[in-house]
């Protein structure tokens, strides 16, 4: 690494961070924080009430807000004072700056985000679904390796993840599944998923080795916390119990336990039978109905904006946001913001948050450099 080159990006990371203060306004944040602090200390029914929850919780996000903010201006200090030493002839003080810079450029990236996700439910779990394509046995296979990509990126990014659904393929993979991803902002870093995937390979259940085009659809969605109200009547709800299907063996229930419920007046229709209780695929199935009926009632809400609009009409077997091409060469492709790589097993082994940065900076409205 040239050390001119070093220096031109640690000043351009510099003024990025320059940027960020006024955005930020540290000082509001730690009265915010504090505000919170003396309400628990001082009302003694604050820890009964039901808004003490999302205090606690908006509290702890601007935490680690926070948290992150005083450490990237420690990095920008530290750089700093590096600089100074390699000016002095330190002879290590040019291999340290190169680390400091490259940590400091990854975490301004992270924070840059995080100022994006501003939107009401970003901070929330996600609860996603994949839907396999027509195609049978190839867009099952499909489906499940969006599966497999999913929750491999869950881990990588230390989330946790709980099936909530699965109906699986008639001879391999799966026709849907739905899982809640659990993790700080899950929801506002997979909201861009949403939209058709396309897979392009040679087919590994062709004997004449032929190419094939599959499709799978994803749907991501806010979990809803139990302390927004979501009217659901009891009777307008249609609830059904069934046996859960599965490939055979020890795992598949020998009793109606899967859980199917209609939501009479919207038509919406939820299921879940990962769980062997009963109770559980219900309260699951619950959790589901919510987050949709929640979501209806958003987009009723603001049906004048435009973007809403847009985002829905998007979601159809005609508009594909991703390209996965396996042959006759190498690439993953967004179609929106036309980022790619030719490395797609890193992508399908859950290396996506290049193409999550990407969406979400593009929505934004910022340039792959940052400027606006």
């Amino acid at each position: 690494m040239i050390i001119e080159d070093l220096l031109g990006r640690f000043e351009k990371l510099e003024d990025k961070f320059k940027m960020f203060i006024p955005v930020v306004n540290e000082e509001k944040i730690a009265r915010e924080i504090e505000k919170i602090d003396k309400m628990s200390m001082e009302d003694a029914d604050f820890w009964n009430k039901k808004e003490s929850k999302i205090l606690l919780k908006e509290q702890a996000i601007k935490k680690r807000f926070l948290e992150e903010y005083k450490f990237i201006k420690k990095l920008v200090e530290d750089c700093k004072v590096m600089i100074e030493l390699f000016e002095s002839g330190e002879d290590e003080a040019e291999k340290e700056l190169y680390q400091l810079v490259n940590e400091l450029e990854d975490k301004i990236t992270d924070f840059e985000l995080k100022l994006i996700l501003n939107g009401e439910n970003d901070s929330n779990n996600a609860i996603l679904t994949i839907h396999s394509g027509a195609g049978g046995t190839e867009a099952n296979d499909w489906a499940n390796m969006l599966f497999r990509m999913y929750t491999m990126w869950v881990e990588k990014k230390n989330f946790k993840y709980e099936i909530l659904d699965l109906l699986p393929g008639d001879e391999v993979g799966i026709k849907s599944v739905t899982i809640n991803v659990v993790g700080e902002y899950a929801y506002g870093y997979l909201k861009g998923e949403t939209g058709i995937h396309r897979l392009v390979r040679l087919s590994p259940f062709d004997s004449n080795n032929k190419r094939h085009t599959s499709f799978a659809s994803v749907f991501v969605l806010p979990e809803i916390d139990d302390d927004i109200e979501i009217s659901i009547v009891e009777s307008d709800l249609k609830i059904d119990t069934f046996r859960a299907s599965g490939a055979g063996g020890q795992h598949v229930n020998t009793t109606d336990s899967a859980v199917r419920i209609t939501h009479i007046p919207t038509g919406i229709v939820v299921s879940c039978q990962n769980e062997r209780s009963q109770h559980k695929n219900k309260a699951h199935a619950m959790k589901i109905l919510k987050a949709k009926l929640y979501e209806l009632e958003l987009e009723k809400r603001n049906k004048e904006k435009s973007e809403l609009e847009s985002s829905k009409s998007e979601i159809g077997w005609g508009n594909q946001i991703r390209s996965y091409v396996m042959h006759p060469y190498k690439m993953v492709k967004d179609l929106r913001t036309r980022y790619e790589t030719g490395n797609v097993d890193a992508v399908m082994d859950g290396n996506i948050d290049d193409f999550i940065k990407s969406y979400l900076f593009y929505n934004a409205g910022i340039k792959a450099d940052g400027t606006q």
